[in-house]
């Protein structure tokens, strides 16, 4: 089942951004570090094209630090583009940006010309956070859902550098499949928008192939020939959530999984990498050139 959640707040930001675009310097777009390509907004991409962009590796101390490494040399790669990773938490990394948002746009700067930042991403990716460790204090609300932030905010990190924050956002059509199922056990998603057991039994999956010590080490569990629903099940059952009669509570269970993955109790985990994410995209557009060709196809004849 493809996952989608585009709430009429984010059609709103959409708007907000492309009038607020014509008067930005530098676009920061903050990823979580677990998943660089899956939080890469394609609809900001389009947006914010021809404006010096930062990608910031957001929450780069839950995820695994050799793939990291691999996704900013990605980023580092790409025209006008600077990559750094950080922890919005630190308050010495988080500086980092302002001296990168110069070097983006090194004609910017004094009164005459402040720096005009506007910074962007997914919801419950860190950016209320981060701006909070920027500012020293609490301009913007934070919390482990998304949809926290409603309403776009100046925030003047210096006399000649204004920040733009602006609500979480993702796109109205998620064409990789496999992000929206990272997506959604990042936290990134509302809960109403996916069934946490399609999701649980996803990352099961994949963690299996890329992290089966990680697992074991968790959950106890031998993985040796379990399919994903029994290693599901058998997590359940490690972990105490069994109904009446013996039977598993297979939503509790999910639920479980997807709070250790959120949580770092697995360890430091990243849930894709370049390559792999370039690859479930050149599949996912496929497929939505395929479903775009279907319907405009004229309707078959009944006569």
């Amino acid at each position: 089942m493809a996952i989608q959640w585009f709430p009429g707040h984010m059609h709103l930001t959409k708007k907000a951004i492309q009038e607020r675009i014509k008067d930005i310097d530098v676009v920061i777009e903050l990823l979580d570090a677990r998943l660089p390509g899956s939080s890469a907004n394609p609809m900001l991409a389009e947006i914010t094209s021809g404006k010096p962009g930062l990608k910031v590796l957001n929450k780069q101390d839950l995820a695994n630090p050799a793939r990291t490494a691999l996704w900013l040399a990605h980023y580092n790669a790409l025209p006008a583009t600077r990559a750094l990773a950080l922890d919005a938490s630190e308050a010495t990394p988080a500086r980092r940006l302002i001296q990168a948002c110069h070097e983006l746009a090194p004609g910017r700067a004094g009164m005459a010309k402040p720096m005009r930042v506007l910074i962007c991403g997914i919801p419950n990716v860190g950016k209320s956070t981060l701006i909070n460790t920027l500012t020293g204090k609490r301009a913007a609300k934070t919390g482990d859902e998304a949809g926290i932030t409603k309403l776009e905010q100046r925030i003047a990190l210096a006399d000649d550098f204004y920040l733009y924050d602006t609500p979480g956002v993702l796109w109205p059509r998620i064409i990789v499949a496999r992000s929206g199922y990272n997506l959604a056990a990042s936290g990134a998603i509302g809960r109403n928008a996916f069934d946490e057991e399609e999701v649980a039994l996803e990352l099961l999956g994949y963690l299996t192939r890329h992290y089966p010590g990680a697992l074991a080490a968790r959950y106890s569990v031998d993985l040796a020939g379990l399919t994903d629903e029994q290693l599901l099940q058998a997590i359940g059952r490690k972990r105490g959530a069994v109904q009446s009669g013996g039977r598993v509570n297979l939503q509790k269970a999910a639920e479980i999984v997807i709070y250790d993955l959120r949580a770092a109790n697995l360890g430091r985990i990243t849930l894709e990498t370049p390559e792999e994410f370039a690859a479930w995209l050149a599949a996912g557009l496929i497929v939505d050139a395929e479903r775009q060709l279907k319907k405009k196809k004229p309707p078959r004849s009944t006569k």
